[in-house]
């Protein structure tokens, strides 16, 4: 038996099909991965997504501390609420992970970090505030929880379900609030718009019904997969890892060289002059079949690797990110059970808020 979220019984009532993941009892789906994928593109879903850590750095130095640590620079963040999206990064330039991090006071930032990592993310934290000498504290918050909300009818249904929900409806992509205990913030990981809920937990349960009564469709991790592959968004330990770079995951754009060192930083600019071999594409199968994790992506630059793929829901054929020769061109080959079949690069993603991004 895996560790489980507190609504984790909630499933189970809901006809979930429980999986491991990372170490965690989670829902795969309540009965089809399909119609929960094409509720969040049509309308709107929730997916418990408690497994996830909440990492609260709070003290003089925590906004230094983070500025050292993050690959993206916190000093963005100049009014509470508003988060960015970074990776942390290992002295060679490696992502340890990548996280949202959240600005609510001078003193008070929140990350929120994935689940398979979350131990080994503090521990590195905490370790290099240390020996760095700054002044915080590292506060690992066990008693939260944190629904997502997706789809184009998302922030309306929460919105009607919660005090002065219309002040929800004024909030910027990525940007966030907090009301009696509760933190909603404008972001997820769908392509969709909608809110991630940090709550206590004895609130989620009882948040997650008045969703359900709100026609908020329950889904689990299989259309949340689905749907980020869409949106061209990495997951950790599929698209990146400790051996690989941001520049070469599509994630350049997530690095502020600004006046600061930040671990990681020597090794980016190296590679940055030299030139990354390696890059991140989307590639869309030209023929029948379905991209997997660990398919050869052959080109003109040499061979490549598919990251993740799927069958798109949405745009009815197979889809995947890879990592490629930096000289690779537009057209490839993907090898499926002893053949090579025709297939393109693309620039991710492939659909964002509902619309598909790329020529079919």
């Amino acid at each position: 038996m895996g560790k489980r979220t507190v609504l984790y019984d909630a499933h189970v009532a809901a006809g979930a099909r429980i999986v491991d993941f990372g170490g965690w009892d989670m829902p795969l789906h309540y009965g089809s991965q399909i119609e929960e994928h094409h509720a969040v593109r049509r309308e709107a879903g929730m997916f418990d997504v408690s497994h996830m850590q909440v990492v609260d750095i709070a003290g003089s130095a925590a906004r230094d501390s983070l500025r050292y640590l993050l690959a993206n620079d916190v000093a963005k963040l100049r009014d509470p609420g508003r988060a960015l999206y970074s990776c942390m990064l290992r002295p060679d330039g490696g992502i340890l992970d990548d996280l949202i991090v959240y600005f609510r006071a001078p003193e008070d930032y929140r990350l929120v970090v994935n689940a398979a990592t979350a131990s080994k993310d503090v521990a590195w934290i905490e370790e290099q505030v240390a020996a760095a000498g700054f002044a915080v504290t590292v506060t690992r918050r066990t008693d939260l929880g944190i629904l997502a909300v997706q789809g184009p009818a998302a922030c309306d249904r929460v919105a009607a379900l919660v005090p002065h929900g219309a002040a929800l409806l004024e909030l910027k992509p990525f940007s966030g609030c907090a009301a009696n205990g509760v933190f909603v913030a404008r972001t997820g990981y769908t392509g969709e718009d909608g809110f991630e809920i940090v709550m206590p937990l004895q609130d989620a349960e009882p948040l997650w019904g008045r969703l359900l009564a709100a026609r908020v469709h329950p889904c689990g991790l299989g259309a949340r997969d689905t749907l980020r592959l869409e949106a061209g968004m990495n997951l950790y330990g599929a698209d990146m890892d400790e051996s690989v770079s941001p520049l070469e995951c599509g994630l350049g754009w997530t690095v502020a060289f600004s006046e600061r060192d930040f671990i990681g930083r020597a090794a980016l600019e190296s590679q940055r002059q030299r030139g990354a071999g390696r890059k991140q594409v989307g590639v869309i199968l030209e023929a029948r079949g379905v991209l997997r994790a660990g398919q050869k992506v052959l080109t003109d630059g040499g061979a490549g690797l598919i990251t993740s793929g799927t069958f798109s829901p949405t745009m009815k054929v197979a889809i995947g990110l890879a990592r490629v020769p930096a000289a690779a061109k537009n057209q490839c080959q993907v090898e499926i059970r002893g053949k090579a079949l025709a297939a393109r690069c693309v620039s991710p993603p492939f659909v964002r808020n509902g619309r598909i991004q790329v020529a079919l």
